[in-house]
C-alpha cells in the first residue's frame, strides 16, 4: 500500500515498517528520518534547497536481518520513486555489462508509470465514457448516434450550408427531406439506449466483437558485444511506430475490449510531455535508489585481479552519488539531490575498503544486530506476513487446520538459531528451511487428512527435525 510521503511521520514510517520487520530500530529510524527529510526540503526557500544534499545511508549487517525486506517494504510504503538495485550487476567502463548510469534510468522509467498512473486515474471518468461509445459502435454497426435536429428550409439562413443545394431550389423537396431525416435517428436511437442499458448491466459481457489493436511487431536487433541499448539510448517504444504499430482486427469478448479501448483512451488524454515533465522533476527531488550488495564491489586491499574491475565499479558509481547529469530516454536527469541508501554484509570486506571518495558519500552508517532466539519467535508469530500464519492459510485450501502450541515455536526458533551458529549464519531465511522440513509430510500428504487438524507440538518438532540437528554433515545439507 502506497501512503501519500507527505502526511507520513518518522514515527508513522517506523509503525509501518514495524508490521513486516522484527527489531532493527536503529535501521529503521535512519531510514525513517532520511525520507522525512526529503519532504522537509520540499518547504525550504528555493535557495536553501539546492544547498541541502541527500544524507545517504549503509546499512551493514548479516544476511537474513532484513535490510532487503526494509528496502522492499519501503518501496511499498513511499510514492516517491523507487528502485531497488543489485551493485554486482554493475561493470566498469570498458567490460561487457549494465553500467552504472542504468540505475537512473530505471528510477526514471518508475516515475514515468507512476506520474502517468495517476494522470490516468484523473481522466478514467472522460475514457469510461468515450470506451463505451465506442463499444455500443462495435455492437451496433451502421446504427449511428442520436442525429442532432437539423434546421427547416425557413429556420437555415440563406448562406447556411442548409440552405444551399437541391433543397435549396425546392422547398417542397426540402420540407420532405427534412420529414425523412427527422424521424429516422429516432428508431435507432431507441436501439441504443437499450444496448446501453445491457452494456451497463454486465449482460453483453461475453458476446464477441471486432476491435482494432495494434500491432507490436519488432524487428530482430542484433546486439554487438561492446554495446547495449542503454548506449544507444534507443527508445523501444518509438519502435513500433516505425516497424510495427499497423492496426489489426481481432476477435474478442465485450469484456476484454472494453480494457483494450479504455487503455487507448486514457492514453489518447493523457499529455506525455506533462508526464514526462513530472516524472523527472520527481526523480529529482524525492528519487530513491536502494544499491544492495555493495559489499561485493568493496575492493579488498593487497588483492589484485577481479578487484580492479569492483574498483571501477565504485569510481562510476561515484559521479553519480555525488551529483551529475545522466542522459535518460525521457531527458537529462540531474541526481544531485536523490537520496542513495546502501547494504551489505561486509563479511569478507569493511565499509572502509570502500574508496575514501565514495565513503565520504555515505556519511550515515548504521549496524543491523544479528537475530536471537526471540527475534525467531517473533518473526515466527508477530508480523502480517509472519511464517506460520502463511502456512495456515496454504493448508486452509486444502481444509487442513494446523495448531502451533507455543513451546512448539519456541523449539523451532531454538534449532534455527543453533543451526545458524553451528553452520553458516543467513539469518531469518533458516526459518524457511526447517519449516518445510518440519512440515513435509503434512504438506505431501495434506489431500488425504482433509477436515483434519494437526498440532505441532515441540515433541513433533523433535521427532522431524532431531536426526537432521543432530547430524552436523546432514544438516549443512538440508538446512
Amino acid at each position: 500500500m502506497k501512503i501519500d510521503l507527505d502526511s507520513l511521520t518518522p514515527k508513522q514510517i517506523v509503525a509501518e515498517l514495524d508490521k513486516y520487520i522484527v527489531g532493527q530500530n536503529k535501521a529503521k529510524k535512519a531510514v525513517a528520518i532520511a525520507l522525512r527529510n526529503r519532504t522537509r526540503r520540499q518547504r525550504l526557500s528555493d535557495e536553501m534547497r539546492d544547498e541541502v544534499a541527500p544524507k545517504n545511508i549503509i546499512m551493514i549487517g548479516p544476511t537474513g536481518v532484513g535490510k532487503t525486506e526494509i528496502a522492499r517494504r519501503l518501496s511499498r510504503l513511499c510514492g516517491a520513486p523507487f528502485v531497488k538495485v543489485e551493485a554486482t550487476k554493475y561493470t566498469e567502463v570498458g567490460y561487457v555489462g549494465r553500467d552504472v548510469e542504468s540505475m537512473i534510468r530505471d528510477l526514471v522509467s518508475v516515475a514515468v508509470s507512476m506520474v502517468k498512473t495517476e494522470l490516468q486515474e484523473q481522466v478514467r471518468e472522460e475514457a469510461e465514457k468515450r470506451t463505451e461509445e465506442a463499444l455500443l459502435d462495435l455492437l451496433l454497426p451502421g446504427i449511428g448516434k442520436s442525429a442532432p435536429r437539423q434546421a427547416t428550409p425557413r429556420e437555415a439562413a440563406p448562406g447556411d450550408a442548409a440552405a444551399r443545394g437541391p433543397s435549396a431550389q425546392s422547398p417542397a423537396a426540402a420540407q420532405t427531406l427534412w420529414s425523412a431525416n427527422a424521424s429516422q435517428p429516432a428508431a435507432p436511437s431507441g436501439t441504443r439506449e437499450k444496448f446501453r442499458e445491457k452494456l451497463r448491466a454486465g449482460e453483453l459481457e461475453e458476446k464477441t466483437v471486432e476491435v482494432n489493436v495494434t500491432s507490436n511487431q519488432f524487428p530482430a536487433i542484433e546486439i554487438f558485444s561492446g554495446t547495449s541499448l542503454e548506449e544507444l539510448d534507443v527508445n523501444i517504444g518509438n519502435l513500433g511506430n516505425i516497424f510495427g504499430g499497423r492496426k489489426k482486427r481481432k476477435k474478442t469478448t465485450v469484456a476484454r475490449a472494453r480494457d483494450i479501448l479504455l487503455a487507448e483512451e486514457m492514453d489518447k488524454l493523457i499529455d506525455m510531455e506533462r508526464v514526462t515533465e513530472q516524472a523527472i522533476k520527481r526523480v529529482e527531488q524525492m528519487g530513491i535508489v536502494f544499491v544492495d550488495e555493495l559489499d561485493k564491489i568493496a575492493s579488498r586491499q593487497n588483492v589484485s585481479g577481479v578487484d580492479v574491475s569492483r574498483e571501477g565499479v565504485q569510481r562510476d558509481i561515484l559521479p553519480i552519488v555525488e551529483g551529475s547529469k545522466v542522459h535518460t530516454r525521457y531527458g537529462m536527469v540531474d541526481t544531485s539531490h536523490i537520496l542513495f541508501i546502501a547494504a551489505g554484509a561486509f563479511h569478507m570486506s569493511k565499509p572502509s575498503d570502500l574508496i575514501p571518495e565514495l565513503q565520504g558519500r555515505f556519511p550515515l552508517r548504521v549496524e543491523l544486530q544479528a537475530l536471537t532466539d526471540e527475534d525467531f519467535v517473533k518473526i515466527l508469530t508477530q508480523p502480517r506476513n509472519a511464517l506460520i500464519k502463511q502456512y495456515e492459510e496454504l493448508l486452509r485450501t486444502e481444509n487442513v487446520e494446523l495448531q502451533f502450541d507455543e513451546q512448539a515455536i519456541r523449539r523451532i526458533a531454538e534449532i534455527a538459531s543453533d543451526v545458524n551458529s553451528r553452520t553458516e549464519n543467513i539469518g531469518a531465511r533458516r526459518l524457511h528451511t526447517i519449516m518445510e522440513s518440519l512440515l513435509e509430510e503434512v504438506s505431501f500428504n495434506a489431500s488425504d487428512i482433509q477436515g483434519q487438524t494437526v498440532k505441532i507440538t515441540e515433541k513433533y518438532v523433535d521427532k522431524r527435525l532431531k536426526d537432521i540437528v543432530e547430524d552436523q554433515d546432514l544438516s549443512r545439507f538440508i538446512l
